[in-house]
């Protein structure tokens, strides 16, 4: 698959028309880069200024898209307040009203197992609708940590859950949650009803996004990852910043 450069991806970018499109956004290795701890992680201000501006040339249709909780991500970009598919689909929030998703949390038990004996150096972010275990720290313990967490799983056969491996992570959600669904889901809301939906991420928790795009006649653009039928690839974050930077401050094509 050809892959466009990153000047090419930048100027076409540049040229969406955001009187049409949803702009929706994955945070951690594609808006941000990944930190060493998922606390330590850094938002430039002037992104927060760019997707101030794009949610208002979108009238509205910007959202974040993540794996984080809706509480974390407001923290994260305080003072801003963007709608947001939150805790990969199992929350959304729209214009600042908050959309019951119909979804429980995994249950407090197996998230204390998980979070009281994970290995020595994983740091457990407990999501409260999904658990990551992080081993950046100690990259050559990710076997162990299938295996320990397919043995807490064990003891609550009932629940139906996935596990997903990311950078350095693996992460344990609800089957039935995921990005892709939420996303199709946001879209039946306004002011996103009706827009061509443009997304950006990076990671295996992307995929189901970049599966229902075609569904939605969406355009889909990666961070350093080939996905099928991608519209455009960044190389990092930081050229991320600069497409919705350039994009804010072109004000986009209107055609």
């Amino acid at each position: 698959m050809h892959i466009a450069s990153t000047d090419i991806v930048l100027k076409t970018f540049a040229a969406l028309d955001l009187t049409s499109v949803a702009l929706l956004l994955d945070v951690d290795g594609t808006l941000i880069d990944i930190g060493p701890t998922p606390a330590q992680v850094h938002v430039p201000d002037d992104l927060c200024e760019s997707l101030s501006q794009l949610g208002r040339l979108t009238s509205g249709a910007t959202a974040l898209v993540s794996g984080r909780p809706i509480a974390d991500l407001d923290r994260l970009f305080s003072p801003l307040k963007l709608s947001v598919i939150g805790a990969h689909g199992a929350q959304m929030r729209i214009a600042g009203r908050e959309i019951w998703r119909g979804i429980d949390p995994l249950p407090a038990a197996l998230r204390a197992g998980l979070a009281d004996g994970a290995p020595a150096g994983v740091i457990v972010e407990d999501k409260g609708f999904s658990v990551a275990l992080h081993f950046r720290q100690v990259p050559k313990s990710k076997a162990a940590v299938r295996t320990f967490v397919e043995q807490v799983c064990r003891e609550f056969s009932e629940e139906s859950v996935t596990l997903l491996a990311g950078k350095a992570v693996l992460e344990l959600r609800r089957t039935e949650v995921n990005k892709g669904e939420g996303v199709l889901a946001l879209m039946n809301h306004p002011p996103f009803r009706g827009r061509v939906p443009v997304f950006i991420g990076d990671d295996v928790t992307d995929e189901d996004v970049f599966n229902v795009l075609p569904h939605t006649g969406g355009l889909g653009y990666s961070v350093g990852r080939k996905f099928p039928d991608l519209a455009g690839m960044f190389h990092s974050p930081g050229d991320v910043r600069d497409a919705l930077a350039s994009l804010a401050r072109s004000g986009g094509s209107h055609r």
